[in-house]
């Protein structure tokens, strides 16, 4: 299975080193040394990481070939792609890899089916499930610990307990008069951030 590990960004210096923006969880794994990484376009690649170092909190990385500025710039915005083994699991028994979780069935504690994930979205605090109801509506599921009560690969089923107002229409709105300027807020939850 394909999985996009990061993607390039503009040059650094000018010995061939590109910035690059991380899409996984581990990155000393997928984009150490000697890996051989697809492309996409297909016709930038493959790409052998030569070197790697974090410089300012971000990662740098030289590709084999790559010797000089103008190499470097002509790969920006190209992702890359690591082969995965399907079967892989994180070291961390409570994270998960995106393809694991990519169309399970989410459903509360009692049975009833919410929906089904179609896409996570990774936001800095936290991640979230966008899940597609059985009417064809979205809903979004922060995947957090309070709310994601169980991940069970085997029933391939995802188990919340969501707050009130989540997936359904009864949530309670606080709202100011018209000389306010804020409005209500949502439910809002620490981060998870387990994906790759």
């Amino acid at each position: 299975m394909q999985l996009v590990v990061a993607r390039i960004g503009r040059a650094h210096g000018i010995k061939g080193e590109v910035t690059v923006e991380v899409r996984t969880d581990e990155p000393e794994l997928r984009l150490g040394p000697g890996a051989v990484l697809a492309t996409e376009p297909a016709s930038t690649g493959p790409l052998t990481v030569e070197t790697g170092r974090v410089h300012s909190g971000r990662l740098l990385l030289r590709f084999a070939g790559v010797g000089d500025r103008t190499a470097a710039e002509a790969l920006r915005n190209t992702l890359l792609i690591a082969e995965v083994d399907p079967q892989d699991m994180p070291e961390d028994p409570d994270e998960y890899y995106d393809h694991q979780l990519m169309d399970l069935d989410v459903v509360l504690a009692d049975g009833t089916e919410v929906g089904r994930i179609t896409e996570i979205t990774h936001l800095p605090s936290q991640d979230l499930f966008i899940v597609e109801r059985p009417d064809g509506t979205e809903v979004m599921i922060p995947f957090v610990e309070e709310i994601v009560t169980e991940i069970d690969l085997v029933e391939q089923r995802a188990v919340i307990d969501p707050p009130p107002g989540l997936i359904d229409d009864n949530a309670v709105v606080a709202a100011g008069s018209d000389d306010d300027e804020g409005a209500g807020t949502g439910p809002d939850g620490a981060g998870k951030g387990e994906s790759s």
